[in-house]
């Protein structure tokens, strides 16, 4: 089936649908979604959004700027941070003004709480920086963000997953290529412009906060049309998941005045953050995690610690913690009021991804050369605003302030250009794939590579790294490759085919850890969340540069760009 719109969003998240707002009456716009929207990943962002509003504290976009740019270990492109810190107070604005339900203080301003690595004066002490609504501020975001849409009619294609980005031979990106769960049946959308807003690939790893529908799926199959991925190093661990399941809880425990306790009872961030203590960067507090238990101080000798929020009034847990205190119940059979909370890091939040301008157009080489028509937004993207490392509350900025900023642009460029013509039977590589997948009657299962591609991942490209094991992981990801050529699946229908999808999202996360592997290995220091255990120190002389990761007929090749430094030399980490 064809569709034809001046403009094609995929991913109904908080970028896309920020982006999809900016466009709606303005010129045809759709939006493309494996998921009904209000189900994206978003949603599960718990403890809020930063803008220097300063409405508790003192506060000014350039503390905010600094914070994220030391952050990210002064990987951070700093022309990018200083648009994402001026221009949230704006964004904050727009949202409150199309109803977001944001937390108030008694005189009725939006309130605001601490988050991990947020200080005033350039490092002084923790400020109070993340607008919220309860531990649900992604879900409020969702929402608004939807109904906004809906009110402006924009039109969506819900359950439909993306399998082909559509380039000309010139490089000017036509539309995609998607299928309809319900049906099977494929659609080809040309566009004059696409948005990729496909969230991250946290379902790499074996344990994880992401949703079972974060598997990369824009990133891989950009990266297959010869894209480059950027970054792709740099994956963060949150320090607070549940033990053994990844949940989220969010680090609003810890701005609320939540402490990380070792098996001895003692708050160790002392030892690691003696200024910021356990509101330290999530790379610094994950490790602190492992440190800890890897000197025998893990709870009962097991790779746990505890996260203690008995000591707060009651009222604070079920008020402004509400859906963490559901979880502990729910999941745990613990009360967060009188008992402690088992956790340990999590896989969490892909700072590398697409590259892009900070008008969100996706580019190519270390010259930032735009592909026309190509844009992307939110985690699926590498704008570097979050460098090696981003700070909490950073990621939902990201999706507000890029996803708008994309969503003009793209306005602007399908008013200033034509439909350039679809190539020859544009459907043909994902109607391949896709039958490919049917018929083979190989004898691999699909879930039993995904759990020994999520181990491996775990294993040797978590949150410590050795040369040795990313070369084993390579080696891992070389035998599931293979592998992967021989599954076979059972169920042969078209309709809401889930292994068939499932198939196809193995695919994608191969293509991930790919590139995180090879990117990871090639980087010989420790920065942010890359922490190379053979190279424990960052080293500005040879490594403060971006990496570019290319797909070619040769096999994966490695580039390097610029960091844009603007403001704030680089320095030593120091919390």
């Amino acid at each position: 089936m064809y569709h034809r719109f001046d403009a094609v969003i995929v991913g109904a998240g908080g970028a896309g649908l920020m982006a999809a707002a900016q466009l709606a009456g303005r010129c045809n716009v759709a939006v493309i979604s494996k998921l009904y929207p209000v189900r994206s990943h978003t949603g599960a962002a718990q403890g809020g959004i930063a803008a220097a509003l300063g409405n508790v504290e003192e506060d000014h976009w350039i503390w905010h700027m600094f914070d994220t740019v030391k952050g990210g270990d002064y990987l951070v492109d700093q022309d990018a941070a200083e648009v994402l810190a001026r221009e949230a107070i704006d964004a904050i604005i727009e949202l409150e003004h199309w109803g977001f339900p944001f937390n108030r203080t008694p005189d009725g301003r939006i309130d605001q709480r601490r988050f991990g690595g947020h200080t005033r004066n350039f490092g002084e002490g923790p400020v109070r920086r993340a607008c919220y609504a309860a531990d649900r501020t992604g879900h409020m975001i969702l929402q608004t963000l939807y109904q906004t849409a809906l009110k402006r009619q924009v039109t969506f294609f819900d359950e439909f997953m993306m399998l082909d980005l559509l380039l000309t031979d010139d490089g000017v990106c036509t539309g995609v290529v998607a299928m309809d769960i319900e049906t099977g049946e494929i659609h080809v959308f040309h566009a004059k412009a696409v948005l990729l807003a496909t969230g991250g690939f946290g379902r790499v790893y074996k344990v994880t906060s992401n949703a079972l529908a974060a598997t990369g799926d824009g990133d891989a199959i950009a990266f297959r049309r010869g894209i480059p991925l950027e970054d792709m190093e740099f994956y963060q661990f949150h320090p607070t998941g549940i033990y053994k399941m990844g949940i989220l809880l969010s680090e609003a425990c810890r701005g609320e005045g939540g402490i990380l306790r070792n098996g001895l009872g003692e708050r160790f961030m002392e030892r690691y953050a003696p200024t910021l203590l356990d509101l330290a960067p999530r790379d610094m507090v994950s490790r602190a995690i492992y440190q800890e238990i890897r000197a025998g101080r893990g709870v009962d000798g097991k790779d746990y610690v505890w996260l203690d929020l008995t000591h707060l009034p009651a009222d604070v847990i079920e008020t402004k913690l509400p859906d963490i205190t559901d979880f502990v119940r729910t999941y745990l059979g613990l009360d967060p009021v009188k008992d402690l909370i088992p956790i340990q890091p999590t896989a969490h939040y892909a700072m590398g991804g697409l590259p892009t301008d900070v008008d969100g157009r996706v580019t190519v080489d270390a010259q930032n050369t735009p592909i026309p028509g190509l844009y992307a937004a939110g985690e699926c993207a590498c704008v570097s605003v979050h460098g090696a490392n981003r700070l909490g509350t950073n990621s939902l900025v990201d999706l507000v302030v890029f996803g708008r900023r994309a969503g003009r642009h793209m306005l602007q460029f399908v008013r200033e250009n034509d439909f350039h013509p679809l190539p020859k039977e544009p459907d043909y590589r994902a109607r391949a794939e896709v039958e490919w997948i049917l018929e083979n009657e190989g004898n691999e299962r699909v879930a039993q590579i995904r759990a020994e591609l999520q181990e491996a991942m775990m294993t040797d490209a978590g949150v410590f790294r050795t040369g040795d094991g990313l070369k084993r992981l390579q080696q891992k990801l070389g035998e599931l490759r293979n592998r992967y050529t021989r599954i076979r699946i059972d169920d042969k229908s078209r309709t809401f085919n889930m292994e068939l999808v499932e198939a196809l999202e193995l695919g994608f996360l191969l293509d991930c850890a790919e590139a995180i592997a090879a990117s990871a290995l090639a980087r010989e220091e420790s920065r942010g969340a890359h922490y190379r255990e053979d190279f424990p120190v960052r080293d500005d002389a040879n490594w403060l540069k971006h990496t570019l990761i290319t797909r070619t007929s040769g096999g994966l090749q490695l580039s390097y760009k610029p960091v844009v430094i603007t403001r704030f030399e680089p320095k030593e980490r120091v919390y």
